[in-house]
């Protein structure tokens, strides 16, 4: 059985957790910040969980994650 490959971009954006869980960046805080306010960009700056019907094909997409 051949190695499974897996998809770059997706290993760029996405990282497994302790528990096994897929995270994710939030979106919106690449530019125009300056009318964002700070509570605003701090809670953009944390990590989310991939939302559980979207993990299936991300896991598939990361075989060896």
């Amino acid at each position: 059985m051949p190695k499974l490959k897996t998809r770059k971009s997706a290993a760029k954006r996405f990282r497994a957790t302790g528990s096994g869980k897929i995270v994710r960046r939030k979106s919106f805080k690449n530019h125009l910040l300056q009318h964002k306010s700070s509570t605003r960009k701090r809670r953009l700056s944390k990590m989310a969980v991939v939302d559980e019907r979207d993990a299936e094909n991300v896991s598939l997409m990361l075989p060896y994650l």
